[in-house]
């Protein structure tokens, strides 16, 4: 099994940034894929970005320029750097981790964007 734990989450001001932080724990040598999601009230849970053991990444063409995904394996860590938040982008974030035997979930962070 894997153990996720995010933080960093907090209340910005439009315009303003955050850095995410989650550490991996457990059988993080069956991590394939790193990944943040996002859910804001009322909405599904959604993608925001991933990354791999190699450190491909990929994020979602709203967050693209803003957001930036990065890992530190060393620190079994994965974050993510958000820049130019804007209201919209209010949700609790959740760490995934995927695996061959399923994929793993943090317990959440929470921000919140507003002036």
């Amino acid at each position: 099994q894997v153990q996720l734990v995010e933080s960093g989450g907090g209340l910005v001001q439009p315009g303003g940034s955050l850095r995410l932080s989650c550490i991996a724990s457990g059988n993080i040598l069956s991590i394939n894929i790193l990944a943040w999601y996002r859910q804001a009230p009322g909405k599904q849970r959604s993608l925001v970005a991933t990354i791999t053991s190699r450190g491909i990444t990929n994020c979602a063409d709203s967050v693209k320029g803003r957001f930036t995904i990065s890992r530190d394996n060393a620190q079994n860590t994965v974050y993510l750097q958000m820049n130019s938040l804007k209201p919209e982008d209010t949700a609790v974030y959740y760490c995934s981790a995927y695996t061959v035997t399923g994929t793993y979930w943090g317990q959440g962070t929470q921000v919140t964007v507003s002036s």
